[in-house]
């Protein structure tokens, strides 16, 4: 099991995102939950970013909408960092 660890950006831009797509509420918690029990479970499609996201990985919410993370193996810890759009969390 991992733990999910939400930094304030991220607790803002997820507020602000459950509030403009009520319909992918229930989709984004069940995303979190799986991310919990494993971040590698292939529904997720979790995938290594290159560029200046370098070191971060983001999993998908839908074909559109995705999360940015880092992922702490050793600790088990997932530092969610980012979710919107496509091109809002690769900017």
């Amino acid at each position: 099991m991992y733990t999910l660890v939400w930094t304030s950006h991220f607790t803002r831009e997820a507020k602000k995102f459950a509030k403009s797509h009520p319909e992918l509420k229930k989709k984004l918690a069940v995303v979190l939950r799986d991310l919990e029990k494993d971040p590698f479970q292939p529904h997720l499609k979790c995938h290594h970013l290159e560029g200046k996201l370098k070191g971060m990985q983001a999993v998908s919410i839908t074909d559109d909408y995705r999360i940015t993370l880092t992922m702490v193996i050793t600790k088990k810890e997932i530092l969610l960092l980012d979710i919107g759009s496509h091109d809002e969390v690769y900017r």
